[in-house]
C-alpha cells in the first residue's frame, strides 16, 4: 500500500502550475474517507474560493474552486489559468467539473458525472466519467482519441475531485489515516490520507487554527507529481482549504487562498 510510484515531471515547472494545482492540490485534497467515523460539518453552499499559485515565490497563475446547489444535484467546478506573462509562451486553461447526486447524510453526495478539460500549450486532454452506483459501473470516454471503457466500481467510489467536499464534511483526527476508493482515469485506487497535525496560520481569514492533511498518491493517470502534497484546512465547521503545497523537480508550488465568496 505504501510503495510510491515514480512520476515523470515536465521540465518547465512554472508552465505546469495549472494542472499541478488542479489535479494534485485540489483534487487530491479530495481523496477521502469511506472508512472514517462520520461527523458531518457545515459547508457553505454556494461557495467560491480563489487562490494565487506561486512557484518558488513567483506568481504563475490563478485557480478557483466552486460548489453550486442545483436542486437535485451539486456541481463542483475547479479552474486554473496561467498569468499573462506565462500565457505568452505557454498558455494554461484548465477546467475540472463533477456533478454529485444528493444523498442522505452523512454523505454530501455521490459523483454522477466527471469531466476534465485541460489545455496547456500543445498538451490537451478531454475526458469524462459517468457513474452508475446502483449497478456498480462507471463509463469512461476519451474524446480526443475515442477510447471507451466500462469499469466495475465498489460502493462509495469517488472521482478525483468530488471527494474534496466529502473530506471537508468529516471530522479528522491527528495521527489517524483514512482511505477512499477513487477512480482516476481508468484505474481504481485505495488512497490513504494522513492527518498530520494542527497548526496556526496567518491567512486572508485572519490568524486561524488549521489541520494539515497529506494524501499519499499512488495513482498514475492525471497525477504528474513527485513528493508529498500538504493541505491546510481551517480547523472548524467550514474546513476551508487555506493553503496547499507540493514539491516538484525544481522547487515547490504553493496555492494560497486570497478570496472567499
Amino acid at each position: 500500500m505504501n510503495e510510491r510510484i515514480k512520476r515523470n515531471i515536465y521540465p518547465k515547472p512554472v508552465c505546469r502550475i495549472g494542472s499541478i494545482f488542479i489535479v494534485q492540490l485540489l483534487a487530491v485534497i479530495a481523496l477521502i474517507v469511506c472508512m472514517a467515523p462520520f461527523n458531518v460539518l457545515a459547508l457553505n453552499i454556494p461557495e467560491k474560493l480563489t487562490y494565487d499559485l506561486t512557484w518558488t515565490g513567483i506568481k504563475g497563475g490563478t485557480a478557483t474552486q466552486e460548489i453550486i446547489d442545483e436542486g437535485a444535484s451539486l456541481r463542483v467546478v475547479s479552474t486554473a489559468r496561467s498569468s499573462d506573462w506565462i500565457s505568452v509562451f505557454f498558455p494554461v486553461e484548465d477546467r475540472i467539473e463533477s456533478i454529485l447526486t444528493k444523498v442522505a447524510p452523512p454523505l454530501i453526495g455521490l459523483p454522477q458525472h466527471y469531466s476534465m478539460k485541460v489545455s496547456e500549450g500543445s498538451h490537451k486532454r478531454d475526458k469524462e466519467l459517468t457513474f452508475d452506483h446502483k449497478i456498480g459501473k462507471a463509463y469512461y470516454i476519451d474524446h480526443r482519441n475515442g477510447e471507451k471503457a466500462t469499469l466495475d466500481i465498489p460502493p462509495n467510489t469517488y472521482d478525483a475531485y468530488s471527494s474534496f467536499y466529502y473530506l471537508r464534511s468529516l471530522k479528522l483526527e491527528v495521527g489517524k489515516s483514512v482511505f477512499v476508493s477513487m477512480l482516476d482515469n481508468k484505474k481504481l485506487w485505495n488512497v490513504e490520507v494522513q492527518v498530520v497535525k494542527k497548526e496556526k496560520l496567518n491567512t486572508i481569514l485572519g490568524k486561524v487554527n488549521t489541520i494539515q492533511v497529506r494524501p499519499i498518491m499512488k495513482s498514475e493517470g492525471i497525477f504528474d507529481r513527485k513528493g508529498a502534497i500538504d493541505i491546510w484546512l481551517t480547523d472548524d465547521e467550514r474546513r476551508i482549504p487555506v493553503k496547499m503545497k507540493t514539491k516538484i523537480k525544481i522547487g515547490s508550488i504553493t496555492a494560497t487562498l486570497v478570496k472567499v465568496n
